[in-house]
């Protein structure tokens, strides 16, 4: 942790996020939590504000008995278990939740929370896991697969989208700090937001699993089953390899993926955390596809030991060490398009030239240890910890002598 010492910064800090519910929990979560834990211990308790909460009356979430300050969305129908069917609503909700009286606001967004509304004698750090897929780059591969469009609404949903567009926008310039979770989120926020960002790998739990156990003959693919997550091409390329595969995970492109599964792919649905462990420390290599700001499960896969096979692009880039590029201490295989037929050549490569054997598993390990919660915990707080001592100076500047605010001479 810091040297700095923990009076430093202001007893009253506010967390923002988007939703906590009960259908979901990923990275976006973890970072919450991670934060949480370090302001509690080194800090202050921080104020949590969210859309919406469903997660402070369950006994067996970190949440349990908190106090978290909601918006409205809160009590609409659904809206603790389906907020996202109110997205035209919500950059207005985040804008009315009241931050005034705590001198740092830190944000973890993915859609709306950076867009809280603060003065500028507040500090505001967002970290962003991504500037909102659906509505820039990725709108129209959404639309083409979503049964609202299909219905007809395709024009209305354009429009909100639009609308969500420019929101996004004007809101990102409301932050002080930006941290991205990765260099492609970094890209993608200069380029939609024209604003620059620090680059923080966020903390993934390592040390949960076992590297060591020995590997079997299967491959293994492991992700939510949606649309971007691109298993089909896995599935199709491992159909035609006649591969072993054991795919994990549930939605709503689980059926369609049963159908397309051939006699070597095997759907096994939602697992649990030690089945899901266990798969990682046995399979032969770990398998995704996925266009991916950043991607906790391939760094679990490298943390168990497991080589990675990955779409050599977004957030695949920082994490794994591609053998193909000269890397001392390789840590997998990254294909280049995001196509059957790469997939297919990539895996018959690491099949045929038994690069599992040139991959150690130990290297693995000791790669995926960059990104402990300890690393994530240490680098957050020297950033925030100079952000705002940044901030009380460029603050005392103005209220001492407002004219230095200002690249122009005052009039007399």
């Amino acid at each position: 942790m810091s040297s700095q010492c923990s009076s430093s910064l202001p007893k009253k800090i506010a967390l923002v996020h988007e939703w906590f519910s009960r259908r979901s929990y990923g990275g976006a979560e973890n970072v919450v939590e991670t934060l949480d834990r370090l302001l509690a211990e080194r800090y202050t308790k921080p104020q949590i504000f969210a859309l919406t909460d469903g997660l402070s009356t369950t006994k067996k979430s970190w949440l349990y008995k908190r106090s978290i300050r909601t918006s409205f969305v809160q009590h609409l129908p659904f809206g603790k278990s389906h907020v996202q069917q109110y997205l035209p609503l919500l950059p207005y909700a985040i804008e009315q939740l009241d931050l005034s009286e705590y001198p740092i606001v830190i944000s973890s967004s993915h859609l709306v929370a950076k867009g809280v509304l603060t003065s500028p004698h507040q500090l505001h750090l967002s970290y962003v896991h991504t500037p909102v897929r659906y509505a820039w780059d990725q709108m129209n591969s959404y639309l083409s697969r979503s049964a609202l469009s299909r219905s007809g609404f395709e024009p209305l949903i354009r429009v909100a989208l639009h609308n969500l567009r420019q929101w996004d926008q004007l809101s990102a310039a409301r932050v002080n700090f930006l941290f991205a979770n990765s260099r492609f989120t970094a890209s993608r926020i200069r380029r939609f937001w024209g604003r620059e960002s620090k680059v923080l790998h966020p903390p993934v739990d390592v040390e949960r699993f076992d590297w060591d156990l020995g590997r079997a003959d299967f491959y293994l693919c492991l992700c939510r089953l949606v649309p971007y997550k691109r298993v089909d091409l896995v599935i199709e390329a491992f159909n035609r390899l006649r591969l072993p595969l054991v795919v994990v995970g549930d939605g709503p492109e689980r059926k369609f993926l049963e159908d397309l599964a051939g006699p070597t792919v095997k759907l096994l649905g939602s697992q649990t955390d030690s089945q899901v462990q266990d798969l990682l420390s046995r399979c032969r290599a770990f398998v995704y596809a996925a266009l991916e700001d950043f991607g906790i499960a391939p760094v679990e896969a490298m943390a168990s030991g497991a080589p990675v096979i990955g779409f050599g692009k977004g957030g695949l880039v920082d994490t794994v060490r591609c053998i193909a590029r000269g890397h001392s201490s390789p840590t997998g295989v990254l294909f280049p398009e995001q196509t059957v037929e790469a997939i297919e050549r990539a895996v018959f490569w690491f099949e045929d030239s038994r690069l599992w054997r040139q991959l150690s598993p130990e290297c693995s390990r000791v790669w995926a240890e960059n990104f402990r919660p300890e690393e994530f915990s240490k680098r957050f707080e020297n950033a925030l910890i100079q952000a705002w001592d940044e901030h009380q100076r460029n603050c005392d500047v103005a209220e001492s002598d407002p004219g230095k605010a200002f690249d122009f001479p005052l009039r007399s």
